[in-house]
């Protein structure tokens, strides 16, 4: 199926809530494909790799409006480059990385939007802070005046049950900062992939990541 045919059948999905973002998971997908994306209607691209991604803007200059998120695992030495050509940094996980983030964005004409991605699947393999310890994180990054605490992010496990679990887990979370009252800007729950976006929609999710089911396995390949 063509990109315009799964894009359709991705929206019929998403029309119960307009609140919802699809962000289409872009790593590995040729500029030229971003290019008839926008084309499209889509306007938020996720990169896990920063140099792919900064060339992918480059040749991509022209493109109005565009939103670019960060979602991949943050190294130390790139946070300056993501913090400067990046409108959302989605997998931030200890101060550290907000502090770095927070200095490099200074200057700069808006504040980084900001989700803090939370460890709930139990797998080492995938980042995240502990929920015990989101709290603090959060309260940190919203007394950063560079930054925006947008809301959470999580890679839950590929087990269904366990998913389910995970996605219920993200929801309580989630409503549990927003009755703090300490973060006006908190409204984005990212969570859900191409295997169970659905899934994610149904336990609150306002954003949804996805890759293949939009671009097809064909673009999941090194550049």
């Amino acid at each position: 199926m063509s990109l315009a045919e799964n894009l359709t059948q991705v929206q019929r999905t998403l029309t119960a809530s307009d609140r919802t973002t699809l962000l289409a998971v872009s790593k590995r997908v040729p500029a030229s494909v971003l290019r008839e994306a926008h084309a499209l209607g889509l306007r938020h691209f996720g990169e896990n790799y920063v140099q792919e991604a900064l060339e992918k803007q480059a040749t991509l200059q022209d493109l109005q409006p565009v939103c670019w998120h960060f979602i991949g695992r943050i190294q130390r030495n790139k946070t300056s480059e993501i913090a400067q050509h990046f409108d959302w940094v989605e997998s931030v996980d200890r101060p550290l990385l907000a502090q770095r983030l927070n200095a490099a964005r200074q200057g700069a004409a808006t504040k980084l939007n900001v989700l803090v991605e939370v460890a709930v699947s139990g797998e080492d393999s995938k980042g995240g802070c502990l929920p015990a310890a989101l709290e603090a994180l959060a309260n940190e990054i919203e007394k950063l005046p560079h930054l925006r605490m947008r809301g959470l992010m999580a890679l839950v496990h590929p087990d269904p049950d366990q998913a389910r679990n995970n996605f219920s887990q993200m929801q309580a979370l989630f409503h549990a900062l927003q009755n703090t009252g300490k973060y006006p800007d908190l409204d984005t729950l990212s969570m859900g992939t191409s295997a169970d976006y659905i899934q994610a929609l149904a336990h609150g999710a306002t954003e949804v990541r996805l890759g293949t089911v939009l671009f097809g396995s064909r673009h999941q390949e090194r550049l």
